[in-house]
């Protein structure tokens, strides 16, 4: 859902999300302004279901950090300020852990769920910013579809009921079934 305000920096947006209003508030900077992300029950357990099945195999190869909604920020970009559903990062690119702030830079994966009030190029478009500030792979989760669409910045191919989802070259090893990611 996006909010009425004006063209927001990076650094008003912090000073926002840091109001007592907005402590429980999932918000995220997007061109400047503040989307509120809504998650439903299906998008949590999808959400819940990518997660594990990446963090159980990412600790177990130690291959880095498996996270949800942290938010996300490039240096010099004054006007995003991103919350990738879930995300890994390659222990070789790991920062020290954020306990304040975002992290100034983009993971490996980024995961995106589709919300219902989200579009297709919503959800493209958060794609090809994730991929131009170094992003390696980007999935595109659709609950409708029960469809994920990967994207790298050379490619895209679509996984659906039946399929299995691969790391590609980023987790080599991993697999996922794509009914598994909707499973409830």
């Amino acid at each position: 859902m996006m909010l009425a305000q004006k063209h927001m920096t990076t650094a008003e947006f912090e000073e926002y999300i840091s109001l007592p209003a907005n402590s429980e508030r999932l918000l995220e900077l997007i061109n400047g302004e503040i989307v509120e992300k809504m998650p439903t029950e299906e998008h949590s357990l999808i959400v819940g279901n990518i997660y594990i099945t990446l963090r159980v195999f990412v600790d177990k190869n130690g291959l880095g950090r498996v996270a949800f909604e942290v938010r996300r920020k490039m240096p010099g970009d004054e006007h995003n300020a991103r919350l990738p559903d879930v995300e890994f990062t390659r222990k070789e690119r790991l920062l020290p852990i954020v306990k304040k702030g975002a992290v100034p830079q983009m993971p490996d994966l980024a995961v995106e769920v589709k919300s219902p009030d989200d579009s297709y190029q919503k959800l493209r478009d958060k794609a090809a910013y994730y991929l131009a500030n170094g992003t390696q792979v980007v999935w595109l989760v659709y609950p409708e579809k029960h469809m994920v669409e990967i994207q790298t910045l050379d490619d895209f191919e679509y996984k659906v009921a039946g399929q299995t989802l691969d790391g590609c070259d980023l987790l080599p090893g991993f697999t996922m079934n794509v009914d598994d990611i909707f499973a409830g």
